[in-house]
């Protein structure tokens, strides 16, 4: 493999995310599909097949040129931390490099745009372009993983972030190496346990609205299974009737976020 000089950095990266916008549109099955899907209507548009896709990012849809800057501005942000992190360590700035510009980076780019493509919120672009760049720098790019944590990373609200952020602080504890070798009902006990001290002094700090926007977040939370119920609370403090075990998911995509400013 050529070596791989600093100059050539912001170049070959930038050449990379255009050529990643000009293959998505011709062959992606993602793209495939809606078009098809779409040519029964079509007539009705009074649209050729071919015009679908302009049709709908003229008529108030983001353009993908817009998502791509977007999640490329974040990307390089997230470039730049790392980079610094490695100061003065060349062998490990190389390595970075090359896992940037590598196959699996390239897939991880297109999964990012489409994504992309979901929701026209600039700071769920940026998530996702720090996500992205933090999963293959920790080698974490497991084509049904990563799909995951796209996918909340799109669907997650703020105030979603903040409540996903209290429960990882809670619990973050039982994924220790001890903790997770005692039985689950005894891992259990001891979560429910700290939900009950923590409905008793940060509880309130979610009832502004009655404690509707809470139960939101946790039911989306869910969804993206990131979280899960374990049965009703047993100090009724709270904006809500149950306590949530952070899963494996919702740690990991917590921790693929840090990057990422979370609101307070």
């Amino acid at each position: 493999m050529p070596e791989i000089t600093p100059n050539q950095y912001d170049g070959e990266f930038a050449a990379l995310l255009h050529q990643r916008e000009m293959e998505s549109l011709s062959s992606s099955l993602i793209a495939e599909k809606v078009v098809v899907a779409a040519a029964s209507g079509a007539e009705k548009l009074g649209l050729p097949i071919g015009g679908l896709i302009r049709w709908a990012l003229k008529n108030g849809q983001t353009p993908l040129e817009t998502i791509v800057e977007q999640i490329e501005s974040s990307a390089a942000a997230a470039i730049a931390r790392h980079e610094k992190r490695l100061d003065g360590h060349d062998k490990e700035l190389k390595e970075l490099w090359e896992k940037l510009l590598g196959q699996e980076a390239q897939t991880a780019y297109r999964a990012a745009v489409f994504h992309g493509m979901r929701t026209s919120d600039p700071a769920k672009h940026a998530r996702l372009g720090a996500l992205t760049i933090n999963s293959i720098c920790a080698d974490d790019l497991i084509p049904e993983r990563l799909d995951e944590v796209m996918r909340a990373a799109v669907e997650l609200n703020e105030h979603d972030i903040r409540v996903l952020k209290s429960i990882y602080e809670m619990q973050v504890y039982f994924f220790t190496p001890a903790e997770m070798g005692k039985p689950y009902n005894f891992r259990i006990d001891a979560i429910r346990s700290r939900w009950e001290t923590w409905w008793e002094h940060y509880g309130l700090t979610y009832l502004t609205d009655g404690g509707e926007a809470f139960r939101s977040s946790t039911a989306r939370l869910q969804s993206t299974g990131l979280i899960i119920s374990i049965g009703q609370v047993h100090v009724l403090a709270g904006p809500s009737v149950n306590d949530f075990e952070l899963l494996i998911e919702g740690k990991r995509f917590y921790e693929r976020l840090q990057e990422v400013a979370v609101s307070q």
